[in-house]
């Protein structure tokens, strides 16, 4: 699909590395892109990232968990550009801890973002997808949107509900001229294993019935991180492949593993993923085997 000048795409968590890359992804395919930041310090980063590669990228201040300031970056934007093409809904956090270890802030938080944020900024630029009578819009999910993970309830819970809106979505504004598509990476190296790493402050509690399958769990996510070929370049890649592609995919995979995992989730019967992908994660964690329906220990 030809892009032009026209092409006006709003970015939200642009301060994030993977916002970051997919910001200057979409700007190097041609498009006029606007980086949602929450503050001055990722507008600098994104201005000087920009800059280094000789694109030309106009940050925004947006907080998704914040109503008018969505509504407020969205009209800006639309209203400086004269109309909008699509929005990718990055922003997002996590929280990790067994979900006997999380409160309810804690919890509302990750949905406030994941969920509520995505919705928000999506309801402000429909109306503008609409009377153009084309666009995009992209939802940055999760292989975790569609498979459980241990330590991480509050954020896959997010994830099937941010992908469940997204399908919903698109079948509602699909016969409008507007695309819906899911982004869904498996392990990638951002910084939301590092500086955005967030857990949950019960799960650090070395009295807590669930620490040390915690420590194990977060051992193993380490070294799935650590020995991961995949990159927000990569990702950022299928961002653009989602918003030029004269029929977008409702669903992008990205990256062997989780292609890997979520083909045989589809392709083999229930009970045999289960028993031979999560019986595998329990005993990595946990060190048991699972019980069967009557109690007793399986291999």
């Amino acid at each position: 699909m030809p892009v032009g000048p026209q092409d006006v795409v709003l970015v939200t968590g642009a301060g994030g590395s993977l916002g970051l890359e997919t910001v200057l992804a979409l700007a190097q395919r041609g498009f006029r892109v606007f980086a949602g930041v929450r503050d001055a310090d990722s507008q600098r980063r994104i201005e000087e990232a920009a800059q280094q590669r000789a694109l030309s990228v106009q940050p925004v201040l947006l907080d998704v968990d914040d109503e008018e300031s969505a509504a407020a970056a969205v009209a800006a934007v639309a209203g400086a550009a004269g109309g909008l093409y699509a929005a990718v809904n990055i922003a997002g956090v996590q929280v990790r801890g067994y979900f006997e270890d999380l409160d309810e802030a804690e919890i509302r938080r990750v949905f406030e973002v994941n969920v509520f944020g995505a919705m928000r900024v999506t309801r402000e630029v429909l109306p503008y997808l609409r009377a153009a009578g084309r666009g995009r819009i992209v939802m940055m999910s999760s292989v975790a949107g569609r498979i459980g993970s241990m330590g991480l309830s509050a954020y896959v819970a997010s994830k099937f509900a941010l992908e469940g809106f997204a399908e919903s979505l698109a079948l509602e504004v699909q016969p409008l001229g507007i695309g819906v598509s899911i982004v869904e990476p498996g392990i990638v190296r951002t910084d939301i294993w590092g500086r955005n790493r967030g857990i949950a402050v019960r799960a650090l509690d070395p009295a807590g019935p669930y620490h040390e399958w915690f420590k194990r769990a977060e051992r193993e996510a380490d070294r799935l991180v650590e020995t991961s070929t995949l990159t927000p370049r990569l990702v950022a890649a299928e961002v653009v492949r989602a918003l030029t592609e004269a029929r977008p995919r409702l669903r992008y995979v990205v990256g062997s593993r989780a292609s890997l995992v979520v083909s045989l989730r589809r392709h083999l019967p229930g009970e045999l993923f289960e028993r031979l992908y999560f019986g595998e994660v329990l005993r990595r964690v946990t060190g048991r085997r699972r019980l069967d329906r009557q109690g007793h220990q399986r291999a």
